[in-house]
């Protein structure tokens, strides 16, 4: 049974993956400081898996922490990195803070990665890593133009990190560019938990839905695009927590064809952004209060994947579609207000 370490393994996706990896019968440790996470999110992968997980409330950026993980488990045989801030909003506000975590905290894991000789990471990028695309859909080899925020350009930097790493180590690597995770696992015991006001849509969209929001903002509708609102390519969060899977099964079976392959991560779909609320609100019944307002700061106008080799090499399949995304995201908002309701009342 090989030992997969996962960074930021209490977050939105590392969880999910961390419930696919032990139904694929790897073991699983996790390292997460809870900075952008809760303890909610262990609870609900034992539910789903019955089985405990050893995580590390240990910061990245701390080396001698980081280091104590390892020197406790020496024999990882491969490390899913998740571990970063991801709000493309607030890095444009808190550049030198994005900077600071997303860097730091991989050269840290990388000077793990050297020292006990781990043989595999898989890396959490980005499709940010695209900038504003001259064509859609976009593939592996879609030129890389300037990132359009600082969170983007993190990831820029530690796809270049990485890439040099694996030149100079006997590791190999796998760069994960993926797309809009949504959803919720359909056991509705682990979803997305964003810390304070929600960056990303569906959230936004769950929470005003609810009424934990008054309103919801749709950042600009004079986009070149079919409707005028930016156009993205939502996947769904079992999906891409399965494709990491695929990704440590690929590289622990040496099929990998350099010492850092990268895969696109998305349904191949665009949708927009109203086309999103459109669909929330065919699945929930519920009319969603929001307003037009001005465009963001680093937001991309359109941007979605061409999966072929995902598809083909990793033989990952899609399957859930924006409805199900919708729906369980919906279901795992109703689910936290009744936890909230019950934590009240005791």
């Amino acid at each position: 049974m090989a030992k997969i370490l996962v960074t930021g393994g209490c977050g939105f996706i590392g969880s999910h993956t961390i419930v696919d990896l032990l139904e694929n019968g790897f073991e699983v440790i996790s390292i997460d400081d809870f900075s952008r996470s809760t303890q909610i999110a262990i609870t609900g992968i034992e539910k789903i898996t019955g089985k405990k997980i050893k995580n590390y409330s240990v910061d990245l950026k701390n080396f001698e922490e980081t280091q104590a993980v390892f020197m406790e488990h020496t024999d990882i045989d491969g490390i899913i990195h998740f571990a970063a801030y991801k709000a493309v909003g607030e890095s444009v506000e808190e550049p030198i803070l994005y900077y600071e975590n997303n860097l730091f905290g991989l050269v840290n894991l990388l000077k793990c990665v050297q020292e006990f000789g781990i043989p595999n990471i898989v890396f959490s990028s980005s499709c940010t890593v695209y900038g504003n695309p001259d064509a859609i859909p976009v593939t592996e080899i879609t030129p890389i133009k300037p990132a359009e925020s600082p969170y983007g350009a993190t990831k820029q930097m530690g796809e270049v990190i990485i890439r040099d790493f694996t030149k100079a180590n006997a590791t190999n690597a796998i760069l994960l560019r993926y797309f809009n995770p949504v959803g919720a696992h359909p056991s509705i015991h682990i979803g997305e938990l964003p810390i304070g006001k929600p960056q990303n849509l569906v959230p936004a969209i769950t929470q005003t839905a609810i009424g934990k929001l008054p309103k919801m903002k749709v950042h600009g509708n004079d986009y070149d695009t079919r409707d005028g609102s930016c156009i993205r390519d939502y996947i769904h969060v079992s999906d891409i927590a399965h494709a990491h899977t695929l990704a440590i099964q690929y590289l622990t079976s040496e099929k990998n064809e350099t010492a850092c392959d990268v895969f696109n991560l998305g349904t191949g779909n665009g949708v927009s952004v109203l086309e999103a609320i459109q669909t929330f609100e065919k699945v929930s019944g519920v009319k969603l209060n929001y307003e037009i307002g001005p465009r963001r700061a680093g937001d991309v106008v359109a941007i979605y994947a061409n999966n072929d080799a995902a598809v083909n090499k990793l033989g990952w399949k899609i399957q859930y579609g924006i409805t199900e995304m919708m729906d369980t995201a919906w279901k795992w908002e109703l689910h936290l207000q009744s936890l909230e309701k019950q934590m009240k009342e005791n």
